[in-house]
């Protein structure tokens, strides 16, 4: 079958793909930690440093204008490609982490009260369960855990049984970054909105690749990254339903979120501005919408029926090895482009030197993950990871690397 993507030519758009590293070409399988970028994001801050440059919201001058347009004409676009209707309900972060922070502080500091509790599950990222301990920690409310299947999936059904009447809020990851595996994204946000309950989805690993309708979807809060989608790192995106956004208040102070101000109080701007302090990320926002743009071309149909094409064969290459253990459902179609997996008894931090000495970038450790791994038992897992411009020429690189630790640590001989 041929490829849906065509992904000789998107190579062409990262020169970095064409680096050599301790003497192999290249293989970048980390993109779950951070994707690359086409030049097309890289040139844009070129273009808008050496011809646009100014603030935002500040300036009756024609830079501050053009600016202010570009950064607005970001937001609009960034927000039609998540499905949300208002561009004001889209607010600039650093990234999903302070996505999250944002709503813990303007959200739970308001609504909860000792006693409330906060769902999550036990397969979260420390992003979105560092934040919720802090929030429970101020409000005297507490956290609920709703466990993962055998093979690592969450389901509707087991998530229910957690569900009581002191539940305020659910906020579970929409694809797990260190499993891989492919939550029920909709009939979990529906369980919340059947129970009254305010949703808050991570989609840092959803939304770069899967398509994205928080319309349809009905979810409260969606937070997200640009720098797993093409875009450039420090900057991210909260995406809020407008009546929750409207009751709460700033998570900072200063600069461009205030409406008034005298010596001793302030009244707030209105949505999205109300939420972002600071003169914010203007080149960072404007990227965005050119990474989100790239990513809009390709296709997400092409580009999930790519990575499960890269998915299977990797799954492949581990079950042929032997002495491998894989993390997640062993089935391709159960999981995003990530498959996580230890060798042996082979540390591995000890598996990772190896295969960069092949050239091949995984992600090794606890990937921010530490509870999970606790409940695998093991210190962390390699992590291998995928994105469009990634081929199936590249895992013989995998599987070659993979060969050398067992070699080097004489895997299945001893």
């Amino acid at each position: 079958m041929s490829d849906p993507l065509d992904v000789q030519g998107i190579r062409k758009d990262f020169p970095i793909l064409q680096r050599v590293v301790r003497g192999k070409p290249l293989v970048y399988l980390d993109n779950a930690a951070t994707t690359q970028r086409p030049r097309q994001v890289v040139e844009m801050f070129t273009h808008f440093y050496g011809l646009h440059n100014a603030n935002v919201h500040r300036g009756v001058h024609t830079l501050s204008g053009e600016a202010t347009i570009l950064s607005d004409n970001a937001r609009a676009k960034i927000a039609r490609f998540i499905g949300a209707r208002d561009p004001r309900t889209l607010v600039f972060t650093r990234n999903t982490t302070e996505s999250i922070n944002l709503v813990a502080r303007s959200w739970g500091d308001k609504a909860l009260k000792p006693g409330d509790e906060l769902l999550l599950t036990e397969i979260e990222h420390h992003s979105n369960l560092v934040p919720w301990q802090m929030l429970a920690a101020r409000t005297g409310a507490k956290l609920v855990f709703v466990p993962p299947e055998a093979d690592g999936t969450l389901t509707a059904a087991t998530a229910e049984r957690f569900f009581t009447p002191k539940t305020r809020l659910f906020a579970f990851t929409a694809l797990s970054n260190a499993l891989g595996t492919v939550s029920p994204l909709a009939e979990l946000v529906a369980l919340a909105r059947a129970k009254g309950v305010v949703s808050l989805v991570d989609g840092a690993q959803w939304v770069p690749h899967r398509p994205t309708d928080v319309s349809a979807l009905g979810c409260d809060f969606l937070a997200f990254s640009a720098h797993k989608m093409f875009g450039p790192t420090g900057i991210g995106a909260l995406y809020g339903r407008r009546e929750l956004l409207e009751e709460m208040d700033p998570f900072l102070g200063g600069g461009d979120m205030i409406s008034e101000v005298w010596l001793d109080r302030a009244t707030w701007n209105e949505l999205p501005y109300k939420f972002e302090a600071g003169t914010p990320n203007i080149a960072g926002a404007i990227a965005f919408g050119v990474a989100v743009e790239y990513l809009h071309a390709l296709g997400f149909e092409a580009l999930e029926a790519h990575e499960r094409a890269l998915t299977e064969r990797t799954l492949e290459i581990l079950r042929e090895a032997g002495d491998v253990t894989v993390y997640g459902p062993p089935d391709a179609a159960k999981r995003g482009g990530a498959v996580s997996f230890n060798v042996a008894d082979v540390h591995p931090h000890d598996v990772g030197q190896i295969f960069d000495s092949e050239g091949v970038a995984v992600r090794v450790g606890h990937h921010c993950c530490q509870p999970l791994m606790r409940r695998l038992k093991v210190p962390g897992t390699v992590r291998a990871s995928f994105y469009a411009y990634n081929t199936l020429e590249e895992l013989d690189a995998f599987a070659r690397a993979l060969r050398k630790v067992k070699g080097f640590f004489k895997v299945g001989t001893r």
